[in-house]
């Protein structure tokens, strides 16, 4: 899941090479934290936050069968 995130991100951005994705995992819930160059944060977040909210979606429905919430945090 953890490089599912890394590979849409940087397929997004013009520094992939600054595209970090760390996992914090809680009692049922699993935080991905994407942090990109500062520059990129408006392509990953895109118009009206709808790219970030498909991110989340695909990582949401990925994590199906695993029994936890699973969340992205765009931290620039």
């Amino acid at each position: 899941m953890e490089q599912l995130v890394g590979v849409i991100a940087k397929a997004l951005v013009d520094h992939p090479d600054d595209v970090r994705v760390e996992v914090v995992e809680k009692e049922h819930l699993i935080v991905y934290e994407l942090s990109v160059h500062p520059e990129d944060v408006g392509k990953v977040i895109g118009k009206q936050g709808r790219i970030a909210k498909a991110l989340r979606t695909v990582v949401a429905s990925a994590a199906v069968k695993m029994d936890k919430r699973v969340t992205v945090d765009i931290i620039s």
